[in-house]
């Protein structure tokens, strides 16, 4: 059984000249964790490289550059040249916005002079022969143009309201001359403005609406000129320009990292926690990049007085190869391992592979998980692009899914395709006259009541296995951190362990063999509870604690009743709760043949296909999720609470993470 990787405690010091080269391979080599850093700056200096970041960064967003996920391979700390470039990038980006907003200005401004002037195109009389009729009061003005049927059917019979235009921002609005003041009162409720119109306005001559359409042309033209000018500058400088976010970012992070570091004039101070394994390669290549201008001590964690005295804790790393690695983020999600103990993410694996097959069985959904899994390492569905690290376990639940499926006989709800391939399996055993399909059958029925009973009591065999290897890494975990009485006694120790086995084997030896229960039986259940009763004071006791009885005899005695009622109704409901494993699998092979036997009702081709595509999308979907969630709680329930009784720190190693929202 692994052990968390075993760290150091490295100490810097380094030269002021060099502490953005050292800041810089630290980042990039994302292995080095700082042992106590102030979560806000000490000095609160300006941050040259991160103004300069947020600026390159408008311009990308101007330019309409997309999103950039991570630092290209060339990344670095921004060099004099880097803010150079930058600075003309800058200045010439700002004169394509202001020839922009010049140009755009100029296009509205003319295009809002040819609509007004199409409005009055075709008023041949003068305005002031309109306005002294001496039976109409008239309005000439703009509104929105969201409003003008909303206006004019407020108005009703009592004005007439006419567009001037087509885009009805300009209106006529005529009503009676007793009209005029409810005429008013509607205008001004939806927002009209009145228009001066000179008493001999006669309307706009055709040269004049020639010579503005002309004019909206060509500041068409301009417009269309300066968006392909702005496109081939994106084009010409989008590389330059993502370099440059990636450099000025690496030199913003850079600088954050200084400004927390204890320094003197001279000489900035670095201490943290790095993988013992790489601590020497670190050491050599940190004195060859500052040609040996660097101090370097190293510690074993035992030599640090933080963590002998209990105030600090070891950050702890795991190390996997991919497989496992992938279930790394379900241990630290609940809580991470304490330092120096064992690893559980192997066990996790397994079990959780193991326990999503036997609720899931179908070869054809298990190799749809499959081909899920190698998409997602191979980054082909950029969509989950955050879901790639999961990938080898969608590959490895859906192998798990596909053997069990194979035992069940079900491929996409069908339980006839794979017929042939359980008779061949089972005749190689009993012989073909005697040969059987499905190799073993989930559907309930009169003849496996019997089946499905002994399916029942292979699910909390597996549940006691999985209680039990958690017990065992509990136990060992506390001799590893020279807590013997928790070791030993307690409901998770050895006595609390050995009590949950011999119940076991004394369960079974009762009903499989019809024994009855010895006089040795109640000595050991005696003796184990025992242990698990008195189990603080013991603990005490065997430690070199005093008093023994912390609190007193009395509360000893009330707390080891307490004890005693858990252990027996924690080892119960551990085991019980183990059941859902074959009712899931039941459940799922119920809702598979539902789902054939309702395609089978349906007489049209198609529309079978149909019911068969839906529903086992359905199942994937829904029931997987379902089915996923149940391992996650049998993990985190029955197997993480036997020894994740004390929690460690996880290892978060200084790294450069590309973010535009930083």
């Amino acid at each position: 059984m692994g052990k968390t990787a075993t760290m150091k405690l490295i100490e810097l010091m380094i030269l002021k000249d060099d502490i953005d080269l050292v800041l810089e391979f630290l980042g990039k080599r994302g292995n080095f964790q700082f042992q106590d850093l102030p979560k806000e700056n000490i000095h609160n200096t300006q941050n040259p490289s991160g103004e300069i970041f947020q600026k390159v960064l408008d311009a990308k967003n101007y330019l309409g550059i997309g999103e950039i996920d991570s630092y290209s391979p060339d990344s670095k700390n921004p060099t004099k040249e880097d803010f150079d470039l930058a600075s003309k990038i800058l200045e010439e980006i700002e004169d394509l916005k202001s020839n922009e907003m010049a140009t755009l200005e100029e296009e509205k401004k003319v295009k809002d002079a040819y609509q007004e002037a199409l409005a009055f195109a075709n008023l041949k009389v003068s305005y002031s022969e309109l306005e002294h009729l001496s039976f109409l009061s008239m309005r000439i003005g703009k509104i929105d143009p969201s409003v003008f049927e909303e206006l004019k059917f407020a108005c009703g019979e009592r004005a007439v309201i006419v567009p001037l235009g087509e885009d009805k921002t300009r209106i006529l609005a005529a009503s009676s001359k007793k009209g005029r003041f409810a005429l008013d009162t509607e205008l001004k409720r939806f927002g009209f403005v009145g228009l001066e119109i000179p008493s001999d306005f006669k309307g706009i001559p055709d040269d004049v609406l020639d010579s503005l359409k002309k004019q909206c042309s060509e500041v068409e033209k301009n417009v269309s000129e300066l968006k392909l000018e702005k496109e081939n500058y994106k084009n010409q400088h989008k590389d330059e320009i993502i370099r440059l976010l990636g450099n000025f970012s690496i030199g913003k992070q850079i600088h954050d990292i200084k400004e927390k570091l204890e320094a003197t004039q001279l000489v900035y101070r670095i201490t943290g926690w790095i993988p013992a394994t790489d601590s020497d390669v670190v050491m050599k290549d940190l004195d060859e990049l500052t040609e040996g201008r660097v101090a370097i001590r190293g510690y074993d964690p035992k030599e640090v007085p933080s963590v002998s005295d209990g105030h600090e804790k070891v950050p702890v790393k795991l190390k996997h190869g991919k497989f496992v690695s992938s279930f790394e983020r379900m241990i630290f999600s609940y809580g991470s391992p304490v330092y120096g103990t064992i690893d559980p993410t192997p066990f996790v694996a397994f079990f959780f592979t193991l326990l999503f097959g036997i609720m899931f069985g179908d070869l054809g959904q298990g190799l749809v998980f499959v081909i899920v899994g190698i998409l997602l390492t191979k980054h082909w569905i950029p969509f989950f692009k955050s879901w790639h690290k999961f990938g080898p376990i969608f590959i490895a639940i859906g192998c798990s899914s596909s053997i069990m499926g194979l035992l069940t006989g079900e491929f996409f709800c069908n339980e006839h395709i794979l017929e042939p391939v359980g008779k061949f399996l089972t005749g190689l055993f009993v012989g073909k006259e005697n040969a059987f399909a499905p190799i073993l059958h989930m559907m309930p029925s009169a003849d496996t009541v019997g089946n499905m009973f002994m399916f029942f009591l292979f699910t909390i065999g597996v549940g006691f296995v999985i209680n039990s290897v958690g017990l065992i890494i509990n136990i060992i975990n506390n001799f590893i951190l020279k807590q013997y009485g928790k070791a030993i006694f307690g409901k998770t120790g050895i006595c609390g362990t050995v009590f949950f086995w011999y119940v076991i084997v004394m369960v079974i030896r009762i009903f499989a063999f019809g024994a009855s229960i010895a006089i040795y039986d109640w000595i050991v259940i005696g003796i184990t509870l025992l242990g698990v009763f008195f189990a603080e004071p013991l603990e005490r006791l065997v430690e070199g604690h005093k008093p023994i009885f912390e609190n007193g005899l009395f509360s000893a005695l009330i707390q080891g009743v307490v004890e005693l009622l858990e252990v027996i109704s924690s080892y119960l409901s551990n085991s019980v709760s183990f059941l859902r494993v074959g009712a899931f699998a039941l459940a799922h092979a119920v809702l598979s043949y539902i789902i054939f036997t309702m395609s089978n009702l349906i007489p049209i081709f198609i529309g079978k296909l149909a019911v068969l595509i839906i529903g086992n999308a359905i199942v994937i979907v829904l029931e997987g999720m379902i089915v996923a969630i149940q391992v996650i709680r049998l993990q985190y329930y029955e197997f993480f609470s036997k020894f994740f009784t004390e929690t460690g720190k996880e290892f978060i190693p200084f790294k450069f993470i590309y973010n535009e929202k930083i």
